[in-house]
């Protein structure tokens, strides 16, 4: 699925440098205790098919990096640029519109409806959207929930599975509108060694179909299994590794 802004088509972008663009991306975030800078001037790239970890202590500002991407923060100085949509300017209703279309997003604690089965919960962001017709919807539910190892629990309670299951769920749901791009803030945090290995070997599994991968992520381990690793410190980028040529697509 092509990247687009709510109101044009889709940009060619093909043969575009990178896919993801933060230019001198400043963040400050106003505490009783005063202005506290969560990020200085952050300047990075992220091209497509790139499964990218993001580590640092806590408070360095690795999730806030990610809120950048996902519009969840909005920069108080710098520029982010996906494609030619720049999202750090869209306001709130076409910033919905253009996420749900565009990215999908894994959350440490899942946040699976729990009034809704896993098929409706992948079936959400869909129906939110308006994308596919309903039998499509289902059926694409399915195949999703199938590619994560749930489709024998389609129907069951988020209740009634397991940490690891619900979180396989929401990776199925956080793909559910076909996204060129996936943000995942500490997705195994909550999980077993065994389940953060499968949940990891999805998102490898998506970034050889060239989705673009930016994981959050305190676990070094796995971090060094990603193909690029962004180290942050204070709210700088401290290492890069693994980066790509600057001239791949």
């Amino acid at each position: 699925m092509a990247l687009l802004e709510v109101t044009c088509p889709a940009p060619a972008l093909e043969n575009a440098a990178a896919l993801i663009e933060m230019r001198g991306v400043v963040k400050v975030f106003k505490t009783p205790a005063g202005d506290f800078p969560a990020l200085r001037g952050i300047d990075v790239d992220f091209h497509r098919g790139e499964f990218v970890s993001v580590v640092g202590k806590s408070g360095s500002g690795k999730s806030t990096l990610a809120n950048m991407i996902t519009g969840i923060d909005r920069p108080t100085s710098g520029e982010v640029l996906i494609g030619e949509t720049a999202i750090h300017r869209l306001d709130e209703s076409r910033m919905s519109h253009w996420r749900g279309r565009n990215l999908g997003i894994v959350f440490q604690f899942y946040q699976l409806l729990p009034m809704l089965s896993l098929l409706e919960n992948v079936m959400l962001p869909m129906d939110f959207c308006n994308m596919y017709t309903p039998q499509e919807r289902e059926e694409r539910a399915m195949a999703l929930l199938e590619q994560v190892g749930l489709a024998d629990l389609a129907h069951k309670m988020p209740e009634s599975v397991s940490g690891g299951q619900q979180q396989c769920a929401a990776v199925a749901r956080a793909l559910a509108n076909d996204p060129p791009i996936m943000i995942a803030d500490e997705p195994t945090g909550n999980l077993d060694s065994r389940a953060a290995d499968v949940v990891f070997g999805i998102f490898e599994a998506l970034a050889e179909r060239n989705k673009t991968i930016v994981m959050v992520t305190h676990d070094n381990d796995l971090a060094r299994r990603a193909m690029r690793t962004l180290r942050i410190a204070d709210g700088e980028i401290v290492s890069d590794t693994g980066r790509v040529d600057a001239g791949r697509p």
